[in-house]
């Protein structure tokens, strides 16, 4: 699989799609209806209308790749239904693809250094 960096964008649309959809069609939707730039280099996620299938859409700098997956079992974990996007970490894309909930999924909280100043610095 073609795993996203974490400086990617991941865009989970929270509304089924039209699982015959090919790459065309799944980049129009993505202009269209999010008003977003399908050859980012963002990952894009759709969802069937059943719990089972994912749809990922991104742009490689070559070209559009789509990757498709049905999951068997109980099947992946979505969000409630309501329009447009919702954005997921690199963590929780994967925790999705692999169909553990995802939403359980959070990033550890890391605090920008701060800059160690000596007590005998000079001040200005």
């Amino acid at each position: 699989m073609i795993a996203p960096s974490n400086s990617f964008k991941i865009y989970l649309a929270t509304t089924p799609v039209d699982f015959r959809k090919g790459i065309d069609g799944l980049a129009n939707y993505v202009m269209s209806n999010f008003e977003l730039d399908p050859f980012s280099g963002a990952f894009f996620v759709f969802r069937s209308k059943g719990r089972d299938k994912i749809k990922v859409l991104m742009w490689d700098g070559t070209g559009l790749v789509l990757i498709y997956k049905r999951i068997e079992g109980a099947g992946f974990i979505w969000p409630k239904l309501s329009d447009g996007t919702i954005t997921l970490t690199k963590a929780q894309f994967e925790a999705l693809f692999e169909g553990i909930d995802w939403r359980r999924v959070a990033s550890a909280p890391y605090h920008r250094p701060v800059l160690f100043q000596s007590q005998h610095a000079e001040v200005q």
